[in-house]
């Protein structure tokens, strides 16, 4: 569907239109957001990317609820947004329609007070029980160094019932030294009827954080949002400062920015490969070299950026600083050793029955619901959804060096472990190719700050990135960088039930999401 489509079947209901660089952005009222969008999502299969509030009470006395649809064959966005009367902050949910913006109306309701009526859990999100009600962190009057009281609010979690129905409780505290998470299971026997999650035990208050910096001061947080994607959450934030400002990014530092990532999708995919492999299944000789091999990558990236985490050089107009030919042939060749190495792994653990078995048929995500519950990168493609931001909507050097795009039908998690293995080829052909084409002469232009709004996306080895940035008075007024993480997190709830209690370690690790990209 084009926009001209788009105008012409909501023509009574548009009451303003504009478009500015990639997006599109179409204003309704509150009464129509939700007919809109469900005609968007459900009859036309637009995807739904985001959604997130701003609040506008200094200027016109509301707050904002915005909608991002991507629309893949034109290469742009959509955004339809409405504004809600901050003397009666509500507006009809969404969700009643499109699963797939359960949280980030609940997110949106914690957030600013604005609240989605008939949305069928209303819980909070993020608060959770310390949180006093009524608290709204970004809202503007809200300051960020606040000293709240803690509270003691009730957070029920679903239960089951009947003859031999347990609950078993897991963290929030773990075993390991991974963030807190809370998982709880309803089972019969081994068998899972249920699995809930709870999580948000650490917000850090990174949106609230980031009004009112520059943009330059506001990206050491942007790369810390979760350390093991720090270049592809830079380089969505970048995206973004650069599109508002009109920057014109050199060619080579979109070339280096390509190669960054890509190391970054090589690092953790290995990871992931010994983990799931490994920490999964409990066959420790996947895990035991896999993480060898990946201390090779990160040594790697210690060498070319200064720390171990792909951290530093991408910054608004380009790069901090250049890679010389000599570094980036040595980045050509520790990866593709690196590669060559894990392969032999992996043939060997693809080549045990034991394994296979462990893999096959466990944590299946049926087309429907990764379409339903808005799921996004890896996972995504591993039920048979063809979406990848390197395509969709081309950034760095992707639009002149295009990849394949791999997808797998059986949608368990033997299909994203064979996925990662397959991506880290294609990432390898992309870098190679980079590398012997690599384009002489600037890495960095000027970014001058400017005001308006921008959106940066990035397909993180994770999945899409999305950073919604606004400027103003030279400033940050608005900026939500959301993570992959957010998308996929609720998909335990359909990928859980059917399996044993063992399975769940190894369904966690095939998606392999974080807590601190989650919880801003």
């Amino acid at each position: 569907m084009n926009i001209q489509e788009i105008t012409k079947k909501f023509d009574k209901e548009i009451l303003a239109m504009s478009e500015e660089r990639d997006v599109i952005s179409l204003k309704v009222s509150r009464d129509d957001l939700a007919k809109v969008s469900t005609v968007l999502v459900n009859e036309h299969k637009l995807p739904l990317s985001l959604l997130f509030g701003t609040d506008n009470r200094k200027e016109n006395g509301t707050f904002g609820v915005h909608v991002i649809f991507s629309l893949d064959a034109q290469k742009k966005w959509l955004k339809i947004s409405a504004e809600v009367p901050s003397g009666d902050p509500q507006y009809l949910s969404l969700t009643a329609t499109i699963m797939a913006t359960h949280w980030y109306e609940r997110y949106l309701r914690d957030m600013f007070g604005v609240t989605p009526t008939g949305h069928p859990d209303l819980r909070r999100l993020v608060h959770h029980e310390n949180i006093p009600e009524n608290t709204h962190p970004l809202q503007k009057d809200f300051q960020w160094n606040a000293k709240l009281e803690k509270a003691n609010v009730e957070y029920p979690m679903h239960h089951v019932s009947g003859e031999g129905i347990f609950e078993i409780p897991v963290g929030p505290i773990h075993a390991g030294i991974i963030e807190p998470g809370h998982f709880r299971f309803n089972v019969a026997g081994e068998r899972i009827l249920t699995l809930e999650g709870k999580l948000f035990f650490t917000h850090k208050g990174v949106e609230k954080l980031l009004e009112g910096k520059t943009v330059n001061d506001a990206l050491p947080f942007v790369e810390r949002i979760s350390g093991d994607a720090s270049a592809a959450h830079a380089l969505a934030y970048c995206e973004a400062v650069e599109k508002i400002c009109g920057c014109a990014v050199p060619k080579r530092a979109q070339m280096l920015r390509a190669i960054l990532t890509e190391c970054e999708r090589i690092t953790m995919h290995i990871h992931d490969l010994a983990n799931i492999g490994g920490m999964g299944t409990g066959y420790s000789f996947i895990a035991a070299n896999g993480f060898r091999i990946k201390e090779q990558m990160m040594r790697l990236s210690q060498d070319v950026c200064g720390n171990r985490f792909w951290r530093g050089l991408i910054v608004p107009g380009g790069m901090k600083k250049d890679i010389s030919q000599e570094t980036l042939e040595k980045i050509q060749k520790v990866a593709n050793s690196a590669w060559k190495e894990m392969d032999r792994i992996v043939a060997i653990a693809l080549d045990s029955e034991g394994f296979l078995d462990r893999l096959q048929y466990t944590g299946e995500l049926p087309t429907e619901s990764a379409q339903a519950f808005g799921a996004v990168g890896l996972p995504a493609r591993a039920s048979m959804i063809e979406r990848d931001v390197r395509k969709d909507h081309p950034y760095a050097s992707f639009a002149e060096f295009p990849i394949e795009i791999i997808t797998k039908k059986s949608h368990d998690v033997f299909a994203r472990y064979r996925m990662r293995a397959k991506e880290i080829e294609q990432s390898l052909i992309l870098i190679d190719t980079l590398v012997s084409k690599i384009a002489k002469g600037d890495i960095c232009e000027k970014c001058i700050a400017r005001d308006g709004f921008a959106l940066g996306a990035v397909e993180s080895w994770r999945g899409e990135i999305l950073c919604a940035l606004e400027i103003k008075n030279g400033v940050i007024e608005r900026c939500y960088p959301r993570d992959p993480s957010f998308c996929n997190w609720a998909l335990f709830g359909i990928m859980g039930p059917g399996n044993i209690v063992p399975d769940f370690p190894l369904i966690n690790k095939s998606l392999n999401l974080s807590y601190s990209g989650n919880d801003l």
